[in-house]
């Protein structure tokens, strides 16, 4: 990147001197042009005064070693008198810009171009008092034979010296561009007490919003990792020591069956805390394909409230559906996800002679899933953890009941893949609502 900027930097730079150098001749060659023709005009009224042909062809050698072009022409244009050239060998001047410039207005200037001597000849022609026509001219190079004469010196002078100032300036400009880039990508910790550029703000932004959220992500994977192994230790634990102490025969008849049952208990705890992992690694995948289709969401909860029947009786809970068929977009296996571990949380989290309602609505901002219990409620200071992974309010009721601390992450989970928002509403032993929008 530094070498594609210096590259960038000198180029424009040459570009500039050389346009530079070239808009400088072109300016300076017309102020020449001026002062060459201010110069004509000059000589030629200090030589009005005293214009006289004898003395003229008395001087001329000299006049001619100066330059300059003598000529004195009637008004016809006829020639009566050149310095260079015999006067009877010449053509008619009646044709000429300057001459006819300077009988009609007294004075007048041409300037023109021989290709075949690349030259100019600069003409100054003044109408004297007896009609006669006196005419100046001095021949000079052209623009390009004087840029072609000065290229040498301005090579060496301008362009060197200028190039390799740019060249200087380039590396520091360069240097002092990179430098907030350099320590950003240093020391990206520090990222918020570099002073980007306004430009580069947004961006700096967002890339310190992005390293906030993978050092977030990172600290959550790890404690989900630390969580994870806790979770799956107690039951682990539990289902080796009670094989253990039926293994050594330690363990009475009576004591089997019920170590069984617990051993039952334990593994079923288990199966269910490594299906939500499982579940939740297939929803943490970004890229994961999910199809939509037509979802009736009250079918897909009157399968849920049925499948659920039996943990409510146990529970000692009543489960009820109410509402309309309502048709969302959305993925069927991960709605019925959603709804049975809303259902299933209401249930676990109840009440003895509770009830949990499932209601299919349609509301202001679209279809809603609200589900309703009775029970233990949760407090204000909880509410917007409980969505985390493996975080209980009532972590000893939470295993009692055999929930893994995973469901509500995982409702959270399907509402993001669904673009779908979530509302809680809860009060400490009166019971919680959670709702669903699509």
């Amino acid at each position: 990147m530094k070498r594609k900027i210096k590259f960038q930097f000198l180029g424009i730079a040459g570009l500039a001197i050389v346009t530079t150098l070239v808009l400088s001749v072109i300016i300076f060659y017309d102020l020449f042009q001026k002062q060459v023709l201010d110069d004509l005009g000059t000589y030629t009224h200090v030589l009005e005064t005293s214009v006289n042909i004898e003395d003229m062809e008395a001087h001329g050698t000299q006049i001619s070693e100066d330059g300059l072009r003598i000529t004195v022409l009637q008004k016809d244009g006829t020639v009566l008198y050149d310095n260079t050239v015999a006067a009877d060998g010449l053509e008619n001047h009646s044709d000429r810009p300057e001459v006819q410039k300077a009988i009609e207005k007294g004075e007048g200037t041409a300037i023109r171009r021989s290709k075949t001597l690349d030259k100019n000849t600069f003409y100054y022609a003044l109408r004297l008092d007896d009609g006669n026509v006196l005419r100046v001219a001095k021949e000079t190079g052209s623009i390009l034979r004087v840029l072609v004469s000065a290229l040498p010196d301005i090579i060496v002078i301008i362009v060197v010296v200028m190039f390799l100032i740019c060249i200087v300036l380039a590396q520091f400009l360069i240097r002092s561009l990179m430098r907030p880039i350099e320590q950003m990508a240093t020391d990206i910790d520090q990222i918020e007490n570099v002073k980007p550029y306004d430009e580069l703000v947004p961006f700096v932004n967002k890339i310190n919003q992005q390293h906030l959220d993978i050092l977030k992500n990172a600290k959550m994977r790890q404690e989900f990792t630390a969580n994870v192994s806790h979770e799956l230790k107690t039951p682990l634990t539990s289902i080796s020591g009670y094989a253990e102490l039926i293994e050594t025969g330690m363990a009475s008849a009576d004591d089997v069956n019920r170590f069984a049952g617990e051993i039952r208990k334990s593994s079923s705890r288990l199966l269910n805390l490594i299906n939500d992992i499982i579940q939740l690694s297939q929803l943490d995948v970004v890229d994961m394909s999910v199809t939509f289709q037509d979802v009736n969401l009250y079918q897909v909860a009157e399968s849920c409230v049925e499948t659920l029947k039996d943990s409510a009786k146990k529970h000692d809970v009543t489960l009820k559906l109410q509402g309309a068929h309502y048709t969302v977009n959305a993925n069927p296996k991960l709605v019925e996800e959603l709804i049975y571990n809303l259902c299933d949380n209401a249930i676990r989290y109840n009440n003895p002679g509770g009830s949990v309602v499932v209601s299919i609505g349609r509301v202001v901002e679209g279809i809603a899933v609200s589900v309703k219990d009775t029970g233990i409620g949760i407090s204000k200071e909880h509410q917007e953890r409980v969505f985390e992974r493996f975080y209980r309010v009532d972590k000893s009721r939470s295993k009692s009941t055999g929930g893994t601390g995973l469901g509500l992450a995982i409702v959270k989970h399907i509402v993001a893949q669904h673009n779908a928002k979530i509302k809680m509403s809860s009060e400490v032993g009166e019971g919680t609502e959670i709702t669903v929008i699509f």
